[in-house]
């Protein structure tokens, strides 16, 4: 199956492409998977299975569903200088870094020439189904701050970088055909600096200062855009400053950036514009400041589905009753489904799986009580994207079209590690929900800690207590969204081993705490420490010590609603506001990180 085209221009043939690909699913999803091994079943990987054998049944019983060590070996070959041949027929451009880890470590994935152009298809085709629910996009621009991270070279000469850094670098992207329904405020030029922050105050002062015409503001994930509020909080003098002298700030030292925004943007003063803008962001309140700047915004485009979700509460309060809206869901592995629904609510928010973008599969997961707690089946069955049921649970796998997509992680019969449910149906095409990553447990912005590396960076950092006389007895975390950037939180229940047995009466030494707190985020992983130290889009990591008996007082409460006392085990990641606010109750010391963790850009384990 060739790559398809999509006019985003064209919005009745659009749509009907969407309806032939949803029809049509499962057709298309064997053409797919024929269409993989033709071009890769020589490759080095497949031929270790199929040895000759390219047809779909020998692929799904001969080739075993993989976790990322397995494939991790052939990219190391290739990240070296090995031939692209090792799992792909077509020449690879480049390593792609995931937001996800892998022993705390980001992947790196092949990615071609092709994938960008199936990255664009997926683009344009959200923009017909958000026509179908908005009309007027074309009268107006879309605010979308977007932004490129750093890049490394690895010993082969590939470029290392990020999936989302490496599309924005694109021929597709910068040399993209004109869509009068999508326009945006933001020039190719400050959404290519690479300093974040100038990146982001331009990006602000372009859309601030073409208010009148921004119908639509967002960012890929809620996180990115509450960030620009925050630092939109932060400079609005600056700006409002800029915008009234018609000049930019002297540290806007990125050229190209500082010339696309003094010749197109800031054209001449304009004192009246700054006024304005001074006394809506001069009010005490910020709530609804993003509908007040923006007063002809009709809705705000961000991910709030899966760890997004915590920060609904804070984008209703700054938009001011704004449709939030998600319109597709992709992954490191590939592009995989777009919202048919734009306008429904958060946790309404359903995406249809487009069986042209990758060939899919589905392990069967069982529901343990509620929908963020699924344990997997022991035999791994294993069912196509038409044979899925509404109702059941799912992990989902993917096969690639060059054994990895422009955003993958993996290779043949990969795990992604995303478990969704089955809502529905769009003609033959299941619609999922995502529920969650499978063992993530903290999530602020593109950073993902596990039960595992949390457990590892709390075990070295009581290390320093132990020698005082402090012993940690229990645990347990969650992330904070109410701060801007959020942060984790970890409340610790201590016991002393010295003097009184009364632990609330010995008093914590406040540096040491802090050293605590320095020494988790240090021990966490390169996308935690890049997230904290280059893009501040996470907070200082902060510890809550609470009283003795605070964690029996937990296990009483998950008793009270359900849980076994003989199966009960301390969660250490706390979703409940309820128990949150019990053990918030009892806290008796509270302790911030002071120090920024050590992350450098030139280390290939760092870039995400």
């Amino acid at each position: 199956m060739v790559v398809l085209s999509c006019d985003p221009n064209d919005l009745e043939g659009s749509m009907r492409l969407i309806e032939e690909l949803t029809c049509n699913a499962g057709r298309i999803q064997e053409e797919v998977l024929q269409e993989i091994l033709e071009r890769n079943s020589g490759t080095e990987y497949l031929q270790g299975f199929l040895r000759g054998r390219s047809s779909s049944e020998q692929f799904k019983k001969q080739v075993p569903v993989v976790d990322y060590d397995r494939v991790k070996p052939y990219i190391d070959r290739l990240a070296n200088g090995e031939p692209s041949q090792i799992i792909s027929t077509e020449p690879i451009l480049e390593l792609l870094t995931s937001s996800g880890t892998s022993g705390g470590k980001p992947k790196m994935m092949p990615s071609t020439a092709e994938e960008l152009d199936r990255k664009t298809f997926f683009y344009n085709i959200l923009i017909p189904v958000m026509n179908r629910y908005v009309e007027g996009l074309e009268e107006g621009k879309s605010m979308y701050l977007l932004f490129v991270k750093p890049e490394i070279s690895t010993p082969s000469g590939l470029p290392a970088r990020p999936v989302l850094t490496s599309y924005y670098k694109s021929r597709h992207f910068r040399n993209r055909p004109f869509n009068r329904f999508n326009v945006y405020t933001s020039p190719d030029e400050a959404i290519l600096c690479s300093d974040s922050k100038q990146s982001m105050f331009c990006q602000l002062l372009c859309g601030l200062v073409q208010r009148n015409d921004v119908l639509r503001v967002g960012a890929v994930f809620a996180s990115a855009f509450l960030r620009t509020v925050k630092f939109l909080e932060e400079h609005w003098r600056e700006l409002c400053a800029n915008i009234r002298a018609g000049q930019i700030s002297d540290w806007i030292t990125d050229g190209p950036c500082r010339e696309a925004i003094s010749s197109r943007v800031l054209a001449r003063p304009n004192p009246a514009l700054a006024d304005l803008i001074e006394a809506e962001c001069g009010r005490e309140a910020w709530e609804g400041i993003v509908r007040r700047l923006w007063p002809r915004t009709k809705y705000v485009d961000v991910i709030v589905t899966g760890s997004m979700a915590q920060y609904i509460p804070l984008l209703e309060f700054y938009g001011g009753g704004l449709p939030l809206v998600s319109t597709m869901y992709g992954s490191s592995e590939c592009y995989l489904g777009i919202n048919l629904r734009p306008l429904d609510r958060p946790a309404d928010v359903s995406y249809t799986l487009l069986p042209n973008m990758a060939h899919f599969e589905f392990l069967q997961v069982v529901d343990d009580r509620t929908d963020a707690d699924v344990e997997y089946t022991g035999d791994l069955k294993v069912v196509d994207l038409v044979d899925v049921e509404v109702g059941r649970y799912y992990e989902l796998v993917v096969t690639t079209f060059t054994g990895e997509t422009s955003l993958s992680l993996g290779l043949y019969r990969y795990r992604v590690g995303d478990i969704l449910k089955v809502t529905g149906f769009q003609n033959a095409a299941p619609q999922f929900r995502f529920v969650h990553r499978r063992n993530v447990v903290l999530s602020v912005d593109s950073d993902k800690t596990n039960e595992e590396d949390l457990l590892r960076a709390v075990t070295r950092a009581k290390l320093l207590l132990e020698p005082l006389g402090w012993l940690l007895t229990e645990y347990s975390s969650y992330a904070d969204s109410a701060s801007i950037p959020g942060h984790y939180v970890l409340f610790w229940e201590l016991r002393t081993t010295v003097g009184s047995s009364d632990n609330d009466g010995v008093p914590l030494d406040s540096a040491v705490m802090e050293n605590c707190c320095a020494a988790v985020e240090a021990s966490l992983d390169a996308v935690y420490r890049r997230c904290r130290n280059r893009d501040r889009s996470v907070g200082p990591l902060e510890i809550r010590v609470v009283r003795a008996g605070a964690f029996d007082a937990l296990m009483d409460y998950c008793v009270s609603r359900g849980s076994s006392v003989n199966q009960y085990k301390t969660p250490r990641c706390i979703k409940s506001p309820e128990a949150i606010r019990l053990l918030d109750e009892v806290v008796v010391g509270r302790f911030f990180s002071r120090k920024v963790p050590f992350w450098e850009p030139c280390d290939p384990s760092s870039s995400s």
